[in-house]
């Protein structure tokens, strides 16, 4: 293992450094050396080695990066990442159980969110940071999207310092992360804790084929991410056609723009590179998010026009049935108006 030196005046800058003994000692590396000697060392450690699995992204500097730049150096190298990807896309039964912690703190978080009347959307923000720490995330897992009105149309919104305006959605997307595991959240609902016709036809729609993608995550069902965004596209179609859309295969993306879901782990988009091609099998963990976002446009019923709709669950994918990590994170309308009233 090569490591940076302890160094007491770049310690007091930047932080505590363990060091070269440590590597061994506490981490146990077979033997341990300082990063600086990469160069000089590597090529007497791999002499035998016919091929190297390695990351040739690493910034440059970094004498590792030095030594397995050069110009037609031996051994032959080979990208480390697709080999990773494999290897983390597939969870433990452990790494679901923090998934599922993350989860459950995290939707009980947005539930209490929805209580609360928001005026301000990085109150909001400033609620959830704060509420996943001291529930028992290690913190949020990524800046979240805090959005009110037609800013819920920008699907990576997070400036997050308007205000919220009675009659608008407020949408979140948000999640916490406990022991280095994230879960990523999405919840629409209404500034004044109460669904007005349009704002309830078009959450109807979503929610409609976002329970029947999440249901496809499965390993008897057959099928990849890739496929279940086909059956969503499909269902957002005959949904928003039954609410007076003018909608088809050919426009749908205008509304929906996005893929319906991605890997999640370690990262909130996790395994670059990993295929939304591959079957899910059980233990690949992956998120289910439609949405509609419905611009100012006159091709668009005028009552819908402004509103933004998306709703995301974390689902690890079991042998005969999703099993749902964000369940506590409530999405039905009845419970969403429920919360206020109480």
């Amino acid at each position: 293992m090569f490591v940076k030196r302890k160094d007491p005046r770049e310690e007091q800058w930047s932080g505590y450094r363990n060091g070269v003994q440590a590597a061994e000692d506490v981490f146990n590396a077979d033997e341990a050396f300082d990063v600086s000697q990469a160069e000089t060392l590597l090529p007497k450690l791999l002499w035998a080695a016919k091929l190297i699995y390695t990351e040739t992204q690493t910034p440059p500097g970094n004498p590792i990066y030095n030594f397995f730049a050069r110009a037609n150096s031996e051994p032959a190298k080979t990208p480390l990442f697709p080999v990773m990807n494999k290897l983390r896309a597939i969870k433990s039964n452990a790494e679901v159980t923090n998934m599922r912690r993350a989860g459950q703190i995290s939707g009980r978080v947005i539930t209490n969110a929805m209580r609360k009347a928001w005026t301000k959307e990085k109150d909001l923000h400033a609620f959830l940071d704060y509420e996943f720490t001291i529930n028992g995330c290690d913190g949020p897992a990524y800046i979240p999207v805090v959005a009110g009105g037609e800013r819920g149309s920008c699907i990576h919104y997070t400036v997050n310092n308007n205000t919220f305006k009675d009659g608008e959605f407020i949408m979140v997307d948000a999640g916490g992360e406990y022991g280095t595991y994230i879960t990523d959240i999405s919840r629409t609902w209404p500034v004044n804790g109460k669904f007005s016709p349009a704002q309830r036809d078009l959450y109807e729609a979503v929610l409609n084929v976002q329970r029947t993608s999440v249901a496809l995550c499965r390993e008897s069902a057959n099928l990849s991410l890739d496929d279940i965004h086909g059956v969503t596209t499909r269902g957002l179609v005959d949904q928003l056609k039954l609410i007076g859309f003018d909608v088809n295969m050919s426009n749908i993306s205008q509304l929906f723009p996005h893929h319906v879901g991605h890997y999640i782990g370690l990262d909130v988009h996790d395994c670059p590179g990993y295929s939304r091609r591959e079957k899910l099998s059980r233990g690949h963990c992956v998120t289910i998010e439609p949405g509609v976002y419905v611009p100012n446009d006159e091709r668009w019923p005028a009552h819908f026009r402004g509103l933004g709709v998306r709703i995301e669950d974390s689902v690890c994918v079991d042998d005969d049935s999703p099993y749902v990590l964000s369940t506590e994170a409530v999405k039905e309308i009845n419970d969403i108006e429920a919360l206020r009233d109480s």
